[in-house]
């Protein structure tokens, strides 16, 4: 066990298209999208211990210990590997919830990744990615760490490589539930399935987008101030809108005509997240301590 306190990055996504395929008798969609992380996120600050328990700093308002996504990817790692270990996780929140950025299913996943590191577990990427999906459909992406072109109901992963591109991320003040947007009678539900090749050489998209630019005018309004400036769309079903740029300047310069009342960031896509880039540098510096 590595009992020296440690910081993980638990970045956000953006799901850079996203296009319903089909619908299966048990009411899942089938999807194409194509996740990329970026240099933007909240942080975890863990330190293991002996004690058996997993405590958490702050409380979230409203969120009972159990249900916390962190706690519960915890100990479901005890529970797999038999592990005896403890840790306090400290949580800086900067993502906001039902964003569609994945904030709490990053959260799952750098706990899954930096205590299987810091217990000293070592089981598989792919074991961990099972735990993973059991907490959520996105934990496996994060848990793997690469911008992944996703199938399926999004379980099957697929390495991709998209630019890098800059973002101006912009939050309207609305939270979206996931199950309003899929249930939504006038939800494109068809689109044809296209070859990964075939989609990133085609103009981008978002299904969902349609329907939560209807049901939310906040969502709208800020859509159609970004797209003044540059290609822009929903990420995901939830909020927050993006806009893509060839250089952090000209995101930087849209940035500063956003009224004060805007909630946004400026990041980077990352097709390796932080979280497993800050993972390589701990296994390196463990190595040559020992």
């Amino acid at each position: 066990m590595i009992t020296d306190t440690t910081s993980w990055p638990s970045p956000a996504k953006l799901n850079l298209f996203l296009y319903i395929t089909g619908r299966r008798d048990n009411g899942y969609h089938e999807l194409q999208t194509l996740f990329q992380f970026l240099d933007h996120g909240d942080e975890l600050t863990i330190t293991a211990n002996d004690s058996g328990e997993i405590t958490l700093s702050p409380e979230i308002p409203g969120v009972p210990l159990q249900d916390n996504l962190i706690w519960k990817a915890a100990t479901a790692l005890q529970k797999q590997s038999g592990c005896q270990w403890g840790a306090h996780i400290n949580l800086n929140k900067v993502l906001p919830m039902g964003g569609g950025i994945g904030g709490g299913s990053s959260n799952a996943a750098t706990t899954l990744v930096a205590l299987n590191h810091l217990w000293q577990i070592n089981i598989s990427e792919d074991e961990l990615a099972e735990i993973g999906l059991k907490l959520g459909a996105d934990v496996p992406v994060f848990t793997r760490g690469f911008a992944a072109f996703a199938e399926g109901v999004g379980e099957q992963l697929t390495k991709a490589e998209p630019d890098e591109k800059w973002y101006l991320v912009v939050r309207p003040d609305v939270s979206i539930a996931t199950v309003d947007i899929f249930t939504h009678p006038e939800l494109t539900r068809n689109t044809p399935k296209r070859a990964l090749a075939t989609l990133l050489d085609s103009d981008y998209g978002n299904d969902c987008e349609k329907i939560v630019r209807m049901l939310y005018q906040e969502v709208d309004k800020q859509l159609s101030w970004l797209l003044q400036y540059a290609p822009s769309r929903l990420t995901g079903t939830g909020s927050c809108v993006f806009a893509e740029f060839s250089s952090k300047s000209e995101a930087q310069n849209v940035f500063e005509k956003l009224p004060d009342t805007v909630s946004a960031f400026i990041a980077q896509g990352k097709n390796t997240s932080p979280l497993h880039e800050t993972l390589a540098k701990y296994q390196l510096a463990h190595k040559q301590s020992i």
